[in-house]
Parts: C-alpha cells; structure tokens; sequence
C-alpha cells in the first residue's frame, strides 16, 4: 500500500480556473509551480536551485492564467516542482524523476525506490492527469469542441549554447494547430519562431500531448515562451495580449480549414 506523500493541509495536485470557461480552448501548465511536498524536505538542493529552470517552468503559469481569462477557457495547472515528479514525461523513464537536471545533481532523487517513485506519482502525476481526463470526458460528453494548448517556458540559453527563439510550437503527429500558429507568430514581423524548436513532442520525452491531445484527435499544440520575455508580470500579461489575439484567429482557421 503506497503512503500518501502531500500532507491533509497540503494543496492538492491539481488546481482548476475557469472550468466554466465558453471558449474551445482548453489549456494546461505542466510545470507551472515550484512547490516541495513537506515530507520531501528541499530534496538536498539550496533555495537559489528551485527558482531555477530545472524546478519549474518560469512565468508559464502567469502566462496560462493570463491566456485563460481573456479567452474565457479552461485551465488545469499542476503547482509541484517537476523534481518531485514531471507531469510531462511518462513515468518510469528517466526523466521523470531526474537524478541529474541540467547538470545540477538533485540528491533527494538519488537511488530512489520503487515504493518512493510510486508514492510521488500517486500523490502529484496521476491527480493531475486523472483531472484534466475528467474535464476532457466531460467537454466530450456535453458535446463541446475542444483546442487542447499546453503553456510552456524555455532558458535564453542551455548548455551554453544562447537559444534565438522568441517562441515555439511543438507537436508531433497532428501539425493543424501548430502550422496555423507559427504562420500567424511568424506574421507578427518581430519574432524568431521556432517550428519543434527548441523542443519537440515524441512518446517518449512527452506525455501530456500524446495522451490527452493525440489519442482522442483534439487540435493541439505544446507552446513555449522564452523565459526572459516572461520574467515578470509585464512581459506575461504582453505576451497573453498577444497569444489571445492569434488563439483567436487560429480558431477561426482550424474551423474553416475542416
């Protein structure tokens, strides 16, 4: 039997805004907090480590919670550093409980057990995909068409190596949506746009894409913003202005291209 990990006075996996939203967009944050179970300590790490990109995804959540009230759209976010355990990857792999990230080592995931792994994908993983799925069952059920956006951030530079992209949009099998907002970002005439850059969605580095996106046919696209364009509370409600206006002239593409 698995210990429960998060604490009764502890936020819960998944937090939910404007489930009543009206617009078809349906937009989630992987990696949108920085939290620590209790029962983890800091996982070894200094408090400078979790402000870091290898904890979370920064600015993506202000971002999404931008995005969602302009558009009136759903959003589902998860609040616990991806240390703990990335909502992005499948469990099992790697990844989803990094020894090392970047190349920050990250002692409380050293030799982990299998009972220790479990617990954290118990008490984060699975609540938070277990939710957006009902949210998605139920939009399918009322009959609602939904646009399925993952809301991401990126580091300026990784391994050295300065990143020129402004944004990014990622997919993998289904380019509808993808396509249709790299033209319309590339339209804008002052950004670098990346086409799968710096990233891009495959079934083995992705989860939340495949499962929820891919398998039931929904439009959909992984996007990704710079972090420094996110850095603060300017940049994110820009940059939502900006990613409002161009969901909302994709929509009207992605329905008259059916």
């Amino acid at each position: 039997m698995t210990t429960s990990l998060l604490g009764p006075d502890e936020p819960p996996a998944c937090q939910s805004h404007r489930l009543q939203g009206r617009s078809a967009y349906f937009l989630v944050c992987d990696h949108g907090g920085n939290r620590l179970p209790r029962a983890l300590g800091n996982l070894g790490l200094p408090p400078a480590e979790l402000e870091r990109h290898i904890a979370w995804d920064i600015g993506a959540a202000g971002l999404a919670h931008g995005l969602a009230d302009m558009l009136d759209a759903a959003l589902i976010e998860q609040t616990y550093s991806r240390l703990v355990i990335d909502c992005n990857r499948p469990p099992g792999v790697p990844s989803s409980i990094p020894e090392l990230s970047e190349a920050t080592s990250i002692p409380g995931n050293q030799r982990l057990g299998a009972a220790d792994a479990e617990a954290r994908r118990v008490a984060i993983f699975a609540p938070y995909h277990e939710c957006i799925e009902a949210e998605l069952d139920a939009r399918s059920t009322a009959g609602r068409r939904t646009i399925l956006v993952s809301v991401h951030s990126f580091t300026p530079v990784y391994a050295g190596v300065a990143r020129p992209w402004h944004a990014g949009l990622l997919y993998n099998r289904d380019a509808r949506l993808g396509r249709i907002l790299f033209d319309l970002l590339q339209a804008e005439g002052d950004l670098v746009v990346g086409d799968n850059q710096p990233y891009s969605v495959d079934d083995e580095t992705d989860y939340t894409i495949p499962v929820h996106g891919e398998r039931r046919g929904l439009p959909h696209v992984a996007l990704e913003i710079r972090q420094d364009l996110l850095a603060d509370a300017a940049g994110q409600a820009a940059w939502a202005v900006r990613l409002a206006r161009l969901l909302r002239q994709a929509e009207m593409m992605l329905t008259g291209s059916r």
